[in-house]
């Protein structure tokens, strides 16, 4: 079938190779009608942790998550404010760990001592513990006593860089700051990129006297160049918090971020002592500089009144994998998000998401088709990540470059797919082998109805 709407250029090819895509931007899409882009919001779960050890304390944030072989680890400032006189009590970096990433706990690590006793779980005092921002270092090359790095640090004394061999013991791998320009009272973080082969920081400056978002590269972790603002094109300033941006674990190449957006003139309780609240939103990024950023929330404050509080719903740095609350259902998505600051039992709540279920390319009853820019794959059986309703339906036609149906992966030769699979291999007549169009220049052609697609692969 030749479309009647004109096509992107040709020459513009994509090479996805065998790569895992999911359209949580337009990077793929060439035409859409009757379909469109949705946010998909994340579903709260339990309590994750409650931060009420006394050297927890009720501004306890910035929370670090990773699964590290078969633990997963926890890292965020403990720290508590005194209302009666204003004046921080105490900050401190503590610990906690877990098994499958939704039960949580403080082990007893015997550091550091808080009200004369060191039977806690803080791993650092001292310089950066406003902030201490830790991740595991993926770089194939990384010294066995660096294995895990970290930034913390405020303005007036820029972001100092530690390692680790082990995740708990911590040191200065210099005195002097690593990086310099910024405000950095936020939670600033580094990782390894291994699209890029460098290590990648985001950090907070303020713009205009808006709160934003800087970034600069390293490959060394000690010599970061100039730092840059980053570009949300015509998006609105707004104040962004945090950042927390991460590479998609699926898809490395998609950089994704969940900043804590304030809008610091509101203030819903009437008992607070500051103004501003805050909402979950979500952005990717292919380069780390030009962003997209959903203006609509990723997670709203909801009906629980105490995440109204300002300064709340804080979404952690960091996407775990964890197992279904479901019988028999897939492995799911974990992201945490902040609840109840400042007020006596501030907590980390779990939110869960499908696999790569962020934005998906969605349908309704009436049904609408995509097209895809011309891209050239690797691989010989194209997979999909889909869900429908009982009466919805995907089907998918392979075509060349101008728009027409190549004989064999053409709509008729496809049955209907329909259901809810994180994995599906779609079926022609003949054969679900596509190797013989490996390389060459094709699209994809969706037709659904009641229906979202979120992701695509070659294999």
């Amino acid at each position: 079938m030749i479309f009647p709407f004109s096509l992107a250029e040709a020459d513009d090819v994509c090479n996805i190779g065998s790569r895992l895509e999911l359209f949580v931007d337009d990077y793929l899409i060439d035409k859409m009608d009757g379909v469109s882009l949705k946010l998909h919001n994340p579903i709260p779960r339990e309590v994750a942790i409650v931060f009420d050890s006394p050297h927890d304390g009720n501004t306890s944030a910035y929370v670090t998550v990773f699964q590290d072989d078969d633990i997963y680890r926890m890292y965020y400032r403990g720290s508590a404010y005194d209302f009666a006189n204003k004046k921080d009590l105490h900050e401190l970096t503590c610990y906690a760990e877990s098994k499958d990433g939704i039960n949580w706990y403080k082990p007893e690590l015997d550091l550091y001592e808080f009200d004369g006793s060191t039977k806690n779980n803080i791993i650092w005092r001292g310089i950066g513990i406003h902030n201490f921002t830790p991740f595991k270092d993926t770089n194939p090359n990384v010294d066995s006593d660096a294995k895990y790095k970290a930034l913390g640090g405020l303005g007036s004394e820029g972001l100092i860089a530690f390692k680790s061999s082990d995740g708990i013991h911590w040191v200065k791998i210099q005195d002097k700051p690593v990086i310099t320009k910024g405000a950095f009272d936020s939670q600033n973080l580094a990782f390894w990129n291994p699209v890029t082969e460098c290590y990648m920081d985001f950090h907070r400056d303020f713009k205009d006297g808006i709160r934003q978002i800087m970034t600069c590269t390293s490959k060394d972790f000690i010599n970061w160049t100039e730092p840059q603002w980053i570009d949300f094109g015509d998006a609105p300033l707004e104040h962004l918090y945090t950042n927390a941006v991460t590479p998609y674990y699926r898809a490395p190449h998609i950089l994704m971020g969940f900043p804590k957006r304030f809008a610091e003139s509101r203030k819903k309780l009437s008992q607070e002592l500051w103004t501003g609240v805050s909402d979950g939103v979500y952005m990717t990024s292919r380069d780390g500089l030009h962003w997209h950023r959903w203006l609509e929330a990723f997670i709203r404050p909801g009906l629980q009144m105490e995440r109204w509080g300002q300064r709340n719903n804080m979404t952690a740095y960091g996407i775990l994998v964890t197992e279904s609350g479901i019988s028999n259902a897939p492995k799911e998505l974990s992201i945490y998000s902040s609840e109840a600051y400042c007020m006596g039992n501030n907590r980390l709540r779990r939110y869960t998401l499908r696999i790569d279920g962020f934005v998906s390319v969605n349908a309704s009853y009436k049904g609408g088709e995509l097209l895809t820019k011309p891209f050239i794959f690797d691989g010989k059986e194209l997979v999909i990540n889909y869900s429908t309703s009982a009466v919805g339906s995907v089907r998918v036609e392979i075509t060349d470059k101008d728009g027409n149906a190549i004989s064999g992966f053409n709509l008729n030769d496809c049955p209907e797919i329909y259901g809810d699979e994180i994995e599906k291999i779609v079926q022609w007549k003949t054969s679900s082998d596509v190797s013989l169009l490996a390389g060459q220049v094709v699209r994809l052609r969706f037709i659904l109805k009641d229906a979202d697609l979120y992701s695509i692969r070659f294999r």
